[in-house]
């Protein structure tokens, strides 16, 4: 899959090119936090699939989903340890516990609701994930690291569209495309605040 650009995700504030340069800068925080992420995903996977084990598709679409994170995990760390670098310790992810605040709580909330929100919120962290592989597979100097971004930006754009494919599937696809919009709009001004970080991955 070609991505060209943000539009092809959806995506309203295009991450400022000085990112790349911050994060080659420090190999071992980026890695390092981008393992992390890479974990998290996974693990969020399994939560989804625990939460919701009557949701057939979701669980049949989520199952190779915590596989394939899970290999991006080590591979990652793999890239770690080839520049003699450490995993070191997890940070806060102030990126993801921002989008939380977003999601639709409260015992009065529609389940289904619920349910597709999260999975936009999912489809969101993947779309950002993408678009940052694909400038380090565009901008960083590291011309291995470039083929290694290249290779899980393409799939990062699957689990994004796979994720908006779900939460069309267990809600209203008016109900979607119009909160889709309010998540996009929600993270151009969010990612505003936030600022351009050093050692993280979003």
């Amino acid at each position: 899959m070609e991505i060209k650009d943000k539009r092809v995700l959806g995506l309203q504030l295009a991450t400022d090119p000085r990112w790349v340069n911050l994060a080659e800068m420090d190999l071992q925080s980026i890695l390092s936090d981008h393992a992390y992420c890479e974990q998290k995903a996974a693990s969020t996977c399994i939560s989804m699939i625990q939460l919701y084990p009557d949701k057939h598709k979701l669980v049949d679409e989520l199952s190779p989903v915590v596989s394939e994170e899970w290999s991006h995990f080590r591979m990652v760390l793999a890239e770690l340890r080839k520049r003699n670098l450490e995993l070191g310790e997890q940070r806060k992810d102030e990126y993801v516990g921002g989008l939380r605040k977003f999601l639709i709580k409260g015992r009065a909330a529609n389940p289904s609701e619920m349910l597709a929100d999260k999975l936009l919120m999912c489809a969101l962290i993947e779309a950002r994930s993408c678009e940052r592989f694909r400038l380090l597979s565009l901008e960083i100097s590291d011309e291995s690291l470039r083929e290694f971004y290249h290779e899980l930006m393409v799939s990062e754009a699957g689990h994004y569209k796979m994720f908006l494919g779900l939460a069309k599937e267990y809600h209203e696809e008016k109900w979607v495309t119009n909160r889709w919009q309010e998540w996009l709009d929600y993270e151009e001004k969010f990612l505003k605040e936030l600022g351009t970080r050093a050692g993280r991955m979003h």
